[in-house]
């Protein structure tokens, strides 16, 4: 008997021994690809653009959100394909954000989750902080590889004195461009760029701001949106100029507000009332009301219209806001302002969040969103939503035409969040979507991406680059890793 168990251990350990060597086998990984460059020459690589080039995130532009960038990513991982290990950036003085004037704050420091939501970082910290980038007073010394200028339209980047200090009172110059221009105040952002001669570049969300400026301003005609011809000659003469020396490139096209939580996040119906409420309100509504019904009568307008006007509470945690609408028609002169109930159809703004409920002068009578209605820098109604993604379209349109007649690689950063605001999008092992707060891609402004998202977005390029002049980052895994991108800062970073 023993020596059959000991025939049965030796057969089990032979067993064993074949399926460890099995294992083993299906264990060893295939050796990954050396990188190559394929036709693109990544040995002097320029980023021009706006907000996202910079890496401005959570409201403002800060130290350790320009390290964290796109193009100094894209930078540190070309310098493993023949790029320069060295990339300039024109950095601030510390990670507050914001931006001083000869010692008077012009611009505010970051956001930071106060725990519900976003707050001012003074708020979390409960303490003052002195905003040490001063425009006057302390600026870097370039030229810049990154040369992202966060607020500039399509046309800033051809203007010559939009970084002069001296036109800043007129609002003629950008305070984050002034930083940049040293000696040649005068000069473009475009012609700064094309004077570093670059072997590649990118160009990114240009087109993004000519829409942004109006949008969230609720539709403001003084913000008004970049007619497409202005586009259409901006962006032909940026990437004439910048592949007029054989450069290759990477262009993105513009996303869609609507994927944006800057115009998602606040509901159009959030005020909660009770009865006695909502029967005192709408006494207060009974004589505009009415006059509608009149309007009826005197043909002034359809019932349709009359409908859409008529203002009506009810008991509910969900009564829509009241709002103003210039697309209706126009009754002032019989004494009946252009008011209705906001619907799904209208977007509010992010800051109408802590707007909406607040009372005009402590008069608890007199309550924002409710008995007083809201104006239209807080809402976008369909009309300006419709002129916006008119505009958008024929700005991606453009992109693309001169993208393909270049030979660049575009990198379709509208589906990128398409996508993220519609099912969300996989990063390693994260998957992140366009919530405010904690969806990972997008920042506590609700416009700009985190650091995290603006890795993922390295990685676009790199697969747009991959694609257009047959490197391998993909392949190779020369690419971003989530995990050494944080999705928001600390209120203490230093």
């Amino acid at each position: 008997m023993k020596t059959k168990y000991i025939w049965l251990i030796a057969a089990m350990a032979a067993f064993s021994s074949c399926s460890d060597d099995d294992d083993s086998s299906t264990m060893i990984e295939t050796p990954l690809p050396e990188l190559t460059a394929g036709t693109a020459d990544f040995s002097n690589y320029v980023a021009v653009g706006a907000s996202f080039t910079a890496g401005y995130t959570d409201g403002a532009l800060f130290k350790a959100s320009q390290q964290m960038s796109f193009p100094n990513t894209l930078s540190t991982l070309f310098a493993n394909a023949g790029g320069s290990s060295t990339f300039s950036q024109p950095l601030t003085n510390d990670n507050f954000g914001g931006l001083a004037l000869n010692g008077d704050r012009i611009l505010e420091p970051r956001l930071v989750f106060g725990g519900a939501g976003p707050v001012p970082l003074e708020l979390a910290l409960k303490a003052p902080v002195t905003v040490t980038t001063d425009v006057l007073l302390n600026n870097p010394t370039g030229p810049f590889q990154n040369m992202g200028v966060p607020g500039a339209k399509s046309f800033h980047l051809l203007a010559n004195g939009y970084g002069n200090i001296s036109n800043l009172s007129a609002n003629l110059a950008n305070p984050y461009f002034v930083r940049m221009t040293g000696s040649t105040p005068d000069a473009s952002i475009l012609e700064m760029t094309v004077a570093q001669n670059p072997t590649f570049f990118t160009l990114s969300e240009i087109g993004g701001n000519d829409v942004l400026g109006y949008a969230t301003s609720g539709g403001d005609d003084s913000n008004a949106i970049t007619p497409s011809a202005t586009f259409d000659y901006a962006l032909s003469t940026i990437v004439d100029a910048l592949t007029a020396n054989g450069a290759k490139g990477a262009v993105t096209n513009v996303p869609y507000i609507t994927t944006l939580p800057h115009f998602t996040t606040v509901p159009y119906n959030p005020v909660p009332m009770d009865a006695a409420t909502a029967s005192a309100v709408n006494d207060g509504y009974a004589e505009y009301n009415g006059g509608l019904s009149t309007m009826v009568l005197l043909g002034q307008i359809d019932q349709d219209e009359a409908d859409e006007r008529t203002i009506e509470f009810v008991p509910s945690l969900t009564n829509a806001v009241v709002i103003e609408d210039e697309d209706l028609t126009d009754l002032s002169a019989f004494g009946l302002p252009s008011y209705r109930q906001a619907t799904s159809e209208d977007l509010l703004v992010l800051p109408a969040s802590s707007f909406i409920g607040t009372e005009v002068n402590d008069d608890p009578t007199k309550v924002n969103g409710v008995s007083v209605p809201l104006k239209d820098k807080w809402v976008l109604i369909p009309s300006e939503l419709a002129a916006i993604n008119e505009a958008t379209d024929a700005y991606n349109a453009t992109i693309a035409a001169v993208v393909s007649a270049k030979g660049l690689a575009l990198v379709d950063l509208n589906s990128v969040l398409s996508q993220a605001s519609e099912t969300g999008i996989t990063f390693d092992e994260y998957t992140m979507n366009t919530d405010l707060v904690f969806g990972g891609l997008v920042s506590l402004d609700g416009v700009h991406l985190t650091s995290r998202g603006y890795a993922l977005m390295a990685n676009k390029f790199l697969e747009a680059i991959d694609a257009t002049y047959g490197s391998n980052f993909v392949a190779s895994k020369t690419l971003a890793t989530a995990a050494v991108f944080p999705t928001n800062f600390s209120p203490t970073l230093q």
